[in-house]
């Protein structure tokens, strides 16, 4: 059963976290965000969409697909001065044309058959030398071994068929470069990122995220009695004190329009 990403109920899964500080140092070495139109295509509930802002862009806006996911953006940055979001699709995202500097994509691309025309569209609404940002992780990514930092590792130790949807879905360098040339993009380059997903205070406090399934597409393909093997599978590898740093690591590639 594959997340329902119009389902209110999972409306504020990807919502409530925030950016680690380590992704914002990543991002700034790539480019700089000062006083830049960040356009933030897929943006989810909008956890990114603030950090761009928090890192001094003039403005963010967020697009995507669900107005589920766009009505718990807002929620969360009410008050957030030019910090904007609305409904649109990643190859029609409604944004006017060369009126951003920065299109941002992260756990996008990973979700489309094809990369074209969502590239396409990037292309479109960044200014000429703008800057695309594409946050994904590949099958290297996920298939390392789990650990008490890389707990997605466990995800596909303890039930091998999730590697299966992830084999199926999950992004190439050479297609996504390919993808990028084709489009029109330059100077691509890419870089490897352990992003701090969050730090939890305990096993307990991990144990609820999983239950909820929180910011983690890949568990709603297990029903609630797997899940709850796959929590209890985890909870044998954990150290039994302590708090647990999960982290992910991911590709990012950036490109120039």
């Amino acid at each position: 059963m594959a997340i329902d990403f119009h389902s209110r109920a999972n409306r504020n899964t990807y919502a409530s976290r925030r950016a680690d500080t380590g992704w914002k140092d990543a991002m700034r070495r790539i480019v700089d965000p000062s006083d830049k139109r960040v356009a933030d295509i897929g943006c989810g509930g909008g956890i990114y969409s603030r950090a761009w802002r928090e890192l001094g862009a003039r403005t963010v806006t967020g697009v995507d697909f669900s107005r589920a996911m766009v009505d718990a953006a807002r929620e969360q940055s009410a008050g957030r001065a030019d910090v904007s979001f609305q409904q649109g699709d990643a190859a029609a995202t409604g944004l006017p044309a060369a009126s951003a500097d920065i299109v941002f994509q992260r756990a996008l691309i990973h979700h489309l058959r094809d990369y074209g025309p969502c590239f396409g569209e990037a292309r479109r609404v960044l200014a000429p030398g703008g800057t695309l940002v594409v946050q994904d992780r590949t099958l290297d990514d996920v298939r390392l071994p789990g650990s008490a930092e890389h707990l997605r590792g466990y995800f596909f130790e303890c039930f091998p068929r999730l590697l299966a949807i992830e084999t199926g879905r999950r992004p190439t360098d050479a297609a996504v470069r390919a993808a990028l040339d084709a489009a029109g993009f330059v100077k691509v380059g890419t870089t490897v990122l352990w992003e701090v997903r969050k730090v939890h205070g305990g096993w307990q406090k991990l144990e609820q995220d999983l239950a909820k399934r929180t910011g983690r597409s890949i568990l709603h393909d297990l029903d609630d009695k797997e899940l709850a093997e796959l929590i209890a599978c985890i909870d044998k590898q954990l150290p039994a004190a302590g708090p647990v740093v999960e982290k992910d690591r991911w590709t990012v590639w950036s490109a120039v329009a």
